[in-house]
């Protein structure tokens, strides 16, 4: 749990993420990360199974710069880049993004939609 928890305050601290919350149950650690919001919205709890797929998390940037950031930010935490930051037109115009892998095995995307798209306001983070 730590180590995930790690990643995300690393890698994501470009766009604001922060650990907001912190439970032990029957010694078991669940975090909660939040943004500017101090609203809790992703959560890290303990498998209780083998985890047998891939998920994907995105997380909405709000410019093509912060999206740069993250990559850099997972560069200097020697994480494992999936895909380095560049537009996917394919899935819309302005659609800017980075893929990278978390310790647990999921990617978890970096994105800023551009114009087009519909990016969560910083403070929902």
């Amino acid at each position: 749990m730590d180590a995930s928890a790690q990643f995300y305050l690393e890698v994501l601290a470009p766009i604001g993420i922060v650990q907001s919350t912190r439970l032990e149950f029957d010694g078991e650690v669940t975090v909660a990360l939040s943004g500017s919001s101090g609203s809790e919205r992703f959560w890290l709890n303990p498998a209780h199974t083998q985890e047998t797929r891939e998920g994907h998390i995105a997380f909405s940037a709000r410019d093509p710069e912060t999206v740069d950031e993250v990559y850099e930010a997972a560069l200097r935490a020697g994480r494992e880049i999936i895909h380095a930051p560049r537009e996917y037109p394919e899935y819309h115009p302005g659609y800017y993004a980075v893929f990278v892998r978390d310790p647990d095995g999921h990617s978890v995307e970096a994105v800023f939609h551009g114009s087009t798209g519909d990016p969560l306001p910083e403070a929902e983070y």
